[in-house]
């Protein structure tokens, strides 16, 4: 069902919204009212949403108000106790005096001092013991971060959902489409029992606790949707489509077109469309959408809506709110507290590390079209949290983002200055110019054979098409010239010249699956180290 295709997110079983409770309980029969279903859907989406704004009227007091009921709910836990969250809440300037006395925190620093405690014990950094531990892509082939999910973390998300279902009212989409079925490509359903806990990426948790309401609208459907194999539940997802009206997808756009692939090729057909005619959305999320644009129309007999999300596994933050635009509306209001790092010499240091007292700003201070490295704090036990994004406002007013990368896939080892989304510009613009269909890449700076300079090593896996290296070199290194000036005096400088590797990109797959790191969340890193680039190289020879 087209409604859940933003609502689903995470929210347990027992939780249901009290609407789509009562047309579920068996008032409206689904094989005769159908129809009706989806008109009542679509009028009430459209009331509510002209009746009460989506976004708060004052966003500065909104964020107040998350930080202050995040410090009343926590302020008795041994967290809240160890850095006096009572005495931060009689603070007259409550967000001046939170970011005075809580630090900064990582993974690394929040897992080692807190919650691997909490593992044991309850009442840790969130009252209780998380149910759920949510594992992390670990791109970098280190290994998985366990982040921890309570219940109220399930809350906030369940809000974030209904507010982006609340949305779907801006793009005046038909009343039938909202009784269609909705495809979630997502990681492996069947969660691991890890100390009481149930732990698994975050799209497998999402749907494990979908309402029993939408198991005839959730496709491929929780039995498939646990299939450990990657290859395998695709596969099956080929062999059910004709069996399915699909009219929303949601998924990481790299799985997702491989996944369509399999499907037009099992089924022998043009287009995607030809066996889902109702197609009409595409929710996507977790890596930019414009690598893989080409790649994903190309499956398509027409054009659909492209809607962005930002669902990470510590929270579901911002979502894409109307037509027109891959902006996301950031979350100010629904649980979450949030504060910004730029991504610049203010905040980190020339490797990509954070100095030790960055600038910090919250919303008030941030400026539009400069990156920030996203702070969070949340009813995950997070408490000023650096996630690893990076974002950008585009429209301050409306409270829109953009993702722009990751704060470890900052390429400035030589000052060139090279964030994610300049790389992925620069790819775009290679594509562009020769039709080559470069799907994934990657890039790092390697020490030439005396150690004094270095180069930058590019791995680019192609789709399609043909491409020589020597051109790939000089586009790529003419157009980081021509958009960047901090790259262009680097090339003057310590950066001596750039190669390039090519590959096809299911070899670069293949060499995420060799670590069983295929399919769901998992997205192949930006940025290595040159330890790293050298493992991919010695791959790639075989």
């Amino acid at each position: 069902m087209l409604l859940n295709t933003f609502s689903l997110h995470l929210r347990p079983r027992h939780q249901t919204p009290s609407l789509l409770k009562w047309l579920s309980e068996g008032t409206f029969h689904q094989s005769t009212n159908m129809a009706f279903f989806g008109q009542i859907v679509k009028t009430l989406l459209e009331t509510k949403h002209n009746l009460l704004p989506q976004e708060p009227s004052d966003p500065l007091a909104a964020q107040e108000a998350q930080l202050k009921t995040l410090l009343e709910t926590a302020k008795d836990t041994a967290f809240g106790k160890f850095y006096n969250f009572s005495g931060l809440l009689e603070a007259e300037d409550i967000r001046a005096a939170y970011a005075k006395t809580v630090p900064l925190h990582d993974y690394n620093n929040m897992n080692e001092r807190w919650w691997k405690q909490q593992r044991k014990y309850p009442d840790i950094t969130w009252p209780g013991k998380p149910e759920y531990y949510a594992l992390s892509s670990g791109t970098t082939g280190k290994k998985s971060k366990r982040i921890p999910v309570t219940n109220e973390m399930l809350e906030c998300t369940q809000r974030v959902g209904r507010a982006q279902a609340e949305s779907l009212a801006n793009f005046d989409l038909p009343a039938a489409l909202f009784e269609k079925d909705i495809l979630m490509l997502t990681s492996s359903a069947d969660l691991d029992e890890h100390n009481g806990a149930l732990e698994g990426e975050i799209s497998g948790i999402n749907v494990s606790n979908l309402p029993s309401f939408m198991e005839g609208f959730y496709k491929p459907g929780i039995e498939i949707a646990k299939i450990p194999d990657w290859d395998t539940r695709v596969q099956r997802i080929a062999e059910e489509a004709p069996n399915w009206d699909v009219a929303a997808l949601a998924g990481i756009p790299s799985w997702m077109v491989m996944m369509l692939r399999k499907v037009i090729e099992v089924n022998k057909l043009d287009s995607i469309h030809d066996i889902w005619p109702n197609l009409s959305v595409y929710t996507t999320g977790g890596v930019a959408f414009e690598p893989y644009r080409k790649s994903f129309e190309s499956l398509l007999d027409h054009p659909i809506i492209i809607m962005d999300t930002y669902l990470a596994s510590e929270g579901f933050y911002a979502f894409n709110a109307r037509p027109d635009t891959m902006s996301m509306q950031l979350a100010l209001d629904h649980g979450l507290y949030f504060e910004f790092v730029p991504h610049d010499a203010d905040g980190f240091d020339a490797t990509g590390a954070i100095l030790d007292k960055p600038k910090v700003v919250d919303y008030r201070e941030v400026i539009e079209n400069k990156d920030y490295a996203l702070i969070v704090s949340s009813p995950a036990g997070a408490w000023r949290y650096m996630i690893g994004d990076t974002v950008k406002f585009t429209d301050k007013a409306k409270m829109e983002i953009v993702i722009t990368g990751r704060t470890k896939y900052w390429l400035n080892v030589v000052g060139s200055q090279l964030s994610e989304e300049k790389l992925n510009a620069a790819i775009a613009a290679l594509n562009e110019a020769t039709g080559a269909g470069v799907k994934e890449f990657t890039v790092g700076a390697v020490p030439t054979e005396d150690g004094k300079d270095y180069y930058h090593q590019w791995v680019l896996g192609i789709e399609n098409g043909k491409l020589e290296e020597a051109t790939a070199v000089k586009l790529l290194d003419e157009h980081l010239q021509e958009v960047n000036k901090n790259y262009k005096v680097a090339r003057s400088k310590a950066l001596k010249g750039v190669k390039v590797k090519l590959a096809k990109a299911d070899e670069l797959y293949g060499f995420l699956e060799r670590k069983k790191k295929k399919g769901g969340q998992i997205k192949f890193p930006k940025v290595m180290t040159a330890e790293q680039l050298g493992e991919l190289m010695d791959w790639l020879k075989q």
